[in-house]
């Protein structure tokens, strides 16, 4: 098996290349789960897949006006 992803300092450049000056670093465990549009994507590592938890973090877009 072959791991995906980024190192801390590999995420941390990528997220400088991005233009941001401030970024916030969360547990890459088996729990972790990014959805997009509601739909799940990515396979989390955990042997029954995803976990519920009660935890998230958003990224929305500005509100116009």
């Amino acid at each position: 098996m072959t791991d995906k992803g980024f190192t801390i300092a590999e995420a941390a450049d990528f997220t400088r290349s991005l233009g941001a000056v401030q970024a916030l670093n969360l547990d890459g465990g088996g729990s972790t789960a990014m959805a997009v549009g509601g739909q799940l994507v990515n396979n989390p590592s955990d042997a029954t897949g995803e976990r519920p938890v009660g935890d998230t973090i958003q990224v929305l877009p500005a509100r116009a006006g």
